[in-house]
């Protein structure tokens, strides 16, 4: 697997964007912006402009930068090929997720009115979503993935965890986008509930598989 190709350039020239907007707005920011809301979509953190403004592009960057380097240390990177084409989309619309999150700060920053909460839980919902159609066609590997100890003992167990999975992250998807709409703290306890009954749910089912193939071993 390679460290670079071509349409890397892509998500390079997203994060630049990012970067070169949050340079275009900084002298138009206070020197405290928003950078942390509520349950209730308030604002209750603030962080200087200079760090936000700066560190940020950074961050997405090294974030970006790890997802690239990581697939070719690992043992399974052959296996990481075959889903190559998904696994590039997929930090096309991380970096793309987390681009939103930094200039939705820097639009609150400059004084612009948002329903924070719901924007964040549609950001989610397109992440969610995006994994659950691509779950299927991960191969085992130590990369990306559901990685439990019995999904990585055998190959039937990944396949059919992740088949599953893929479904329960898109339902989850669009759960988020209707109880978005919610007022209050209830869609924030929806979410957060959701994720956890998903996580446990494929810990269980996936477990279950391993047994049963055990068990006619």
């Amino acid at each position: 697997m390679k460290l670079y190709d071509k349409k890397e350039a892509l998500p390079i020239a997203l994060i630049v964007i990012i970067a070169i907007a949050g340079w275009y707005f900084y002298p138009l920011l206070p020197d405290l912006i928003p950078s942390h809301w509520n349950v209730y979509g308030e604002v209750d953190g603030w962080m200087n402009k200079s760090f936000a403004i700066w560190f940020f592009p950074v961050l997405i960057a090294a974030l970006y930068a790890l997802l690239s380097v990581v697939p070719v240390m690992d043992p399974l990177r052959a296996n990481i090929r075959l889903f190559s084409h998904l696994y590039f989309w997929f930090k096309v619309v991380f970096v793309l997720f987390m681009g939103s999150l930094y200039l939705m700060t820097i639009w609150a920053g400059l004084g612009h009115e948002l329903n924070v909460g719901q924007l964040v839980m549609w950001g989610v919902a397109i992440l969610f979503f995006f994994l659950g159609l691509m779950m299927p066609q991960i191969k085992k590997n130590y990369t990306i993935g559901i990685r439990l100890p019995w999904t990585l003992h055998s190959e039937k167990v990944w396949d059919k965890t992740h088949k599953f999975g893929g479904q329960l992250f898109v339902a989850l998807a669009i759960l988020m986008v209707l109880v978005s709409f919610l007022k209050g703290a209830c869609a924030f306890w929806i979410l957060i509930g959701g994720i956890i009954l998903l996580m446990l749910t494929l810990v269980i089912y996936s477990y279950w598989e391993y047994r049963k193939i055990e068990k006619s071993a």
